[in-house]
This record gives structure tokens, C-alpha cells and sequence, in this order.
């Protein structure tokens, strides 16, 4: 009987269990590291790591799904954006050129 009562001794009783939320603490850091290189990954592809750069200026025209077109102009920290309406104009001014219409779209700018 002696055997069957015998203790390991290398074995701990008092071990505290492990706490089952601690492994969310590396969750938020790693889904923090996902979302960060998810943007610097989308900023290449769309070749706008320009957006970033407080030095550069750069003008966007993005067309929305409702065929309004928006121009996005950026100098320096400065975000403007402008959008373009079918509205007719009036008023006085001078004459700068002329803009031709080619045959597959593109339209040309000739200056007098």
C-alpha cells in the first residue's frame, strides 16, 4: 500500500493557472501591426506615398459611383478638396486659348 500513496517530488501543487486573457493583450498589438502595414501596403499600390510627404504637392481627380467628378489638390500639409458641377458661367474675361477634342477622347489644350 506504501506504493500507491507515494507523491512525485519534483511535482508543484501551489502553480497558479495560467489567466485566459492575457493572450488578447497580443492580439490588439499584432491586429495593430496588420492594420498599419494594410495601409502602407494600399498607399504603395495606389502609388500615393506622396500623400504622406509634408514637402510634396500633388492634384487627384477621382470620379464618384454617381458620376460627379472630385479634384483633390495637396500643397504641402494642405488637403483641398473641390468638386466640379455642370453649372453654367457668366461674366468678363479674357481669352487664354482653345481645346480641341480628338477622336479617341483626349481633349488638347492649344494656348494663343
Amino acid at each position: 500500500m506504501r506504493f500507491l500513496k507515494r507523491h512525485r517530488r519534483f511535482e508543484k501543487y501551489d502553480e497558479p493557472l495560467e489567466d485566459p486573457i492575457a493572450g488578447v493583450a497580443n492580439l490588439f498589438d499584432a491586429s495593430i501591426v496588420f492594420i498599419v502595414s494594410m495601409m502602407i501596403a494600399l498607399f504603395m499600390a495606389y502609388n500615393m506615398l506622396d500623400m504622406l510627404n509634408p514637402k510634396s504637392e500633388m492634384t487627384i481627380t477621382k470620379k464618384t459611383a454617381d458620376g460627379k467628378i472630385e479634384v483633390i489638390t495637396k500643397k504641402g500639409k494642405e488637403i483641398k478638396v473641390q468638386k466640379v458641377t455642370d453649372k453654367r458661367l457668366s461674366g468678363e474675361g479674357t481669352r487664354l486659348g482653345t481645346a480641341y477634342q480628338l477622336k479617341d477622347g483626349k481633349v488638347v489644350y492649344v494656348p494663343e
